[in-house]
């Protein structure tokens, strides 16, 4: 397995709104400008190398933020769901996923998805394919990447399931989705030379499973890549200790725990990965500051974006686990994250959420 790291102020740094498009090959050389394919740094490792604390207050540089979504129309007709506590949930296998499926939450979804693209320096993916034809995209969600890779790439077929069928009516002739969930068994009539997964660490009661699936729908030489945020955020000193951002961040965390399911997994995607059988694993680091603490113009967009995500996605992230594996109140929720609230715009926390993106390949001789 080799690590990559992003670099702030490298060569991948550039400001928001500047009109450059990195090749995958490019985005990797980038990556490693400073730091050898073979290096093992952790996640706190790397956040405390790119990430400074901007003590001038000077935000100036930052644009507005202009989250890209599908402008595309929604039949109302496809929406199935549950309502609880004010928000609304998926219907098929009611209660496994914790977040809801609602339209503030897919305006959420959309705005993180420029979130990623920002990240990964407009890339979709950084598994190093070419020519895919088959291409899947597990826990969908809006559909948002599934249509941009499948314009981006007219000749493949690309596949978006999910739990909740909330994707947009008009697609690209060569986008379709479906409802299903990845922890079951896999009957796809193809094989995929990409599958694709992100944000899921909220998802699967066992994502070893999903992965060995995805390894055996894979065609030799096919390639699995996950994007996902490293659960608890953490800071690069101890502002966050005491915090109702560490109380928040504990208390979710022990509650989805209590429903079955572990919101740390993602920290182990590597091991998972060779364990199922891929080879070639790459692990690549990259931080979301919680707001414009730091340094730098590139820390501070993903700052801004970050915090308008969290802003946005805080009683969403809460309001299901707290109340179904928490034991607490609607309004009891309401009122920790209210406080939550006030942390997140508070620069003087210096909190990041760390990022890992992993991918591997399938062996070709199997």
């Amino acid at each position: 397995m080799s690590t990559l790291e992003q670099h702030e102020g490298d060569t991948m740094e550039m400001p928001l709104g500047e009109d450059h498009v990195m090749s995958n090959n490019e985005a990797t050389t980038a990556a490693v400008s400073m730091a050898s394919a073979a290096s093992s740094s952790s996640a706190e490792e790397s956040a405390l190398q790119h990430l400074n604390v901007d003590y001038s207050d000077h935000d100036s540089a930052i644009g507005g933020m202009t989250p890209h979504t599908s402008t595309m129309s929604v039949n109302s007709s496809i929406y199935n769901y549950i309502e609880e506590n004010g928000r609304t949930y998926h219907r098929y296998k009611e209660g496994k996923y914790m977040l809801p499926n609602d339209e503030a939450e897919m305006d959420r979804l959309d705005l993180q998805h420029h979130l990623w693209l920002i990240t990964l320096y407009d890339q979709l993916q950084l598994a190093p394919i070419s020519n895919p034809q088959n291409v899947l995209d597990i826990g969908t969600g809006t559909g948002i990447w599934a249509i941009e890779f499948a314009n981006k790439h007219p000749s493949a077929q690309v596949i978006g399931s999910d739990l909740s069928p909330i994707q947009p009516t008009y697609v690209p002739p060569n986008c379709q989705f479906e409802v299903d969930d990845a922890e079951d068994e896999w009957n796809y009539s193809q094989r995929f030379d990409l599958i694709h997964g992100r944000a899921l660490v909220t998802c699967f009661k066992d994502p070893g499973t999903v992965i060995s699936s995805a390894f055996k729908a894979l065609i030799p030489g096919g390639y699995l890549e996950f994007q996902d945020v490293v659960l608890p955020m953490r800071a690069i000193d101890d502002t966050i200790e005491g915090t109702a951002l560490q109380h928040w961040q504990e208390k979710t965390i022990a509650s989805a725990a209590t429903l079955g399911t572990s919101w740390k997994n993602s920290g182990n995607y590597t091991r998972y990965f060779e364990d199922a059988g891929f080879v070639d694993v790459v692990e690549q680091h990259f931080q979301w500051p919680m707001n414009t603490w730091p340094k730098g113009t590139r820390m501070k967009t993903l700052g801004t974006y970050w915090q308008e995500d969290m802003l946005r996605g805080l009683e969403a992230l809460s309001m299901a686990v707290l109340t179904r594996g928490g034991g607490m109140k609607k309004e009891e929720v309401l009122e920790l994250t209210a406080e939550v609230r006030k942390d997140i715009h508070n620069k003087n926390i210096h909190a990041y959420l760390p990022i890992v993106v992993v991918y591997g390949r399938k062996p070709e001789h199997i």
